[in-house]
């Protein structure tokens, strides 16, 4: 049995441009899915080509989502989940994991992107116990996002804000941090922020970048870890702090810690 909260204003689907690859789909085909297009696929393997190491770091980022949320669901108490820049379903996605945990936990994904949209029957499954539902939203539409999704999540009660990936595609740093100003304030204390981006400690990482940026896709800016660090002012970060997405605390390894990737991420506490 499952729970769903369903729009029916979110319907009918755009229109889906495959013409133009899109961080998403390519995302999605790094991973090993199957939700992505030819122009995907092509620029995917053209980003590797200069820097082969992006799999690696998807797959860490992945991994770190992972840890996370089941830290958050098993270690500290969370039961609620807002996920903003959902991309496309893969292999356990947060509410699989929370509610692995936690079968009461509620989850909302956001996300404004058409194929996303089309999958959004895909992530709206749930427990019975509890709830997981999807709102189309921009990320730079903070007030809108919070109004939805507290028609899923009781915003008096504590909540893990998911920013994974997704505030590169803002490409002044002043306004993502204020859009994540604006979302941790209405959060209750208690709550917490994941986040992580890409960042600029690899000259071919830049490189490939700015030729993906130069292919008339949806930017994205890589950053340095001091300046992903700044999205937790105010914040009580949990150790290790700000690290490199494989080093936050990693599953035990009996050959030490796992090599660094240039995804970099952290968890905090909001007292």
């Amino acid at each position: 049995m499952t729970d769903h909260v369903e729009n029916s204003e979110q319907e009918p689907f755009p229109k889906i441009d495959t013409s133009v690859p899109h961080s998403a789909r390519i995302w999605n085909y790094w991973l090993g899915g199957k939700d992505n297009y030819e122009v995907d696929r092509v620029a995917g393997d053209a980003f590797r080509e200069v820097f082969p190491g992006i799999e690696t770091g998807a797959r860490a980022a992945r991994y770190f989502l992972a840890r996370a949320v089941r830290h958050l669901a098993a270690e500290e108490g969370i039961r609620q989940f807002l996920d903003i820049g959902t991309g496309l379903p893969n292999v356990d996605n947060t509410h699989q994991i929370a509610q692995r945990v936690a079968p009461e936990s509620r989850i909302v994904y956001v996300d404004n992107d058409p194929l996303v949209l089309a999958h959004a029957r895909a992530l709206l499954t749930s427990t019975a116990e509890g709830v997981t539902n999807y709102v189309d939203a921009d990320l730079r539409d903070p007030d809108t996002i919070v109004r939805e999704a507290g028609k899923t999540l009781d915003f008096d009660q504590p909540v893990a804000l998911m920013l994974m990936g997704i505030l590169g595609h803002i490409e002044d740093h002043d306004e993502a941090r204020s859009i994540v100003r604006r979302l941790v304030d209405a959060l209750p204390p208690g709550s917490y922020l994941v986040q992580y981006d890409s960042t600029d400690t690899s000259e071919d990482y830049v490189r490939a970048i700015q030729t993906y940026n130069d292919g008339g896709s949806i930017p994205y800016i890589l950053r340095s870890p001091e300046q992903i660090a700044r999205y937790f002012d105010g914040l009580e970060l949990l150790e290790p702090g700000v690290a490199s997405c494989s080093r936050w605390r990693p599953d035990a390894a009996a050959l030490g810690l796992p090599a660094e990737v240039h995804q970099y991420g952290g968890v905090a506490r909001k007292n």
